[in-house]
């Protein structure tokens, strides 16, 4: 990876940042601290996208309360949201077709899966089936007909199984069903179904593209497999001090820890 092209004061023109393990400690909250570094860098000329593999309905809040008024990248890089103006300036759906026929396929190979659903849109609901462990507080709507899944437009499909660890379970859905859904492991318990060649770098190129920036200008914090991509399309990869093993090899540096300030202290050093 080479470096990018300077800004004034600070050497890149755009940050992009993910949100859980990343931006966000684990209560949700951004520090005071990591706050500080980013305004500080932007007033040195970077951007700064949130790119993240929440969806819309489940990110506006924090960049609300953030007073986040620039783009996002959302839904592992389907939406490009305008949080300023909260609108939806760009969107990809999940072929429910080809997903329906992955799903036949990964349970074919490991047995019957867990299931959750992205609806698309400003405010679509997150369903969430029986024996799907839903992490975090967020909200959703409970189903027990799998076909409401299939009801309207998808941003994504989640899957869980009763045995197999994320990693194992990710693995087997790329095996055997890796030709009609993008299979990303993007947290605890968080393996998706995505529409095919979608990318959080997909995402993040198109929304860095009406900045009149590109991969060259750009510094990355991530945490999880999901943020190799957007890794090789920027110039700087930094994985957080807990990331997983896949992004840590992959990665420019490892900073610290998302709850000891690791996006603040790469940016202070940047900074100078």
């Amino acid at each position: 990876m080479s470096a990018a092209s300077p800004a004034e004061g600070f050497p890149y023109k755009l940050i992009a940042t993910d949100l859980d393990g990343t931006l966000l400690r684990s209560d949700e909250s951004v520090s005071p601290r990591t706050r500080d570094a980013l305004v500080a860098a932007t007033e040195a000329g970077a951007a700064h996208i949130v790119v993240t593999g929440r969806a819309v309905p489940w990110t506006r809040h924090i960049l609300d309360d953030l007073g986040y008024r620039g783009l996002a990248v959302c839904g592992q890089g389907a939406q490009v949201y305008d949080a300023g103006a909260h609108r939806l300036l760009t969107s990809v759906t999940l072929d429910r077709q080809l997903a329906g026929v992955a799903l036949a396929k990964i349970e074919a190979e490991v047995g019957p899966l867990y299931l959750a659903a992205s609806r698309d849109g400003l405010d679509g609901d997150v369903l969430v089936g029986p024996g799907y462990a839903a992490t975090g507080t967020l909200p959703s709507t409970p189903f027990t007909d799998a076909s409401d899944i299939w009801a309207a437009p998808l941003n994504k499909i989640y899957i869980q199984h009763p045995t197999l660890s994320d990693d194992e379970l990710a693995e087997a859905a790329r095996r055997t069903a890796g030709g009609f859904v993008t299979v990303v492991m993007a947290g605890e318990g968080i393996v998706e179904l995505l529409p095919l060649g979608l990318s959080k770098a997909r995402g993040l190129s198109l929304a860095a593209r009406r900045l009149g920036l590109k991969g060259k200008d750009t510094i990355a914090f991530g945490d999880m497999p999901n943020d190799i991509p957007m890794f090789a399309w920027a110039a700087h990869g930094v994985a957080m001090a807990d990331a997983h093993e896949e992004l840590r090899a992959v990665a420019d540096e490892v900073t610290s820890s998302n709850e000891e300030d690791g996006i603040a202290v790469v940016l202070e050093r940047l900074l100078g």
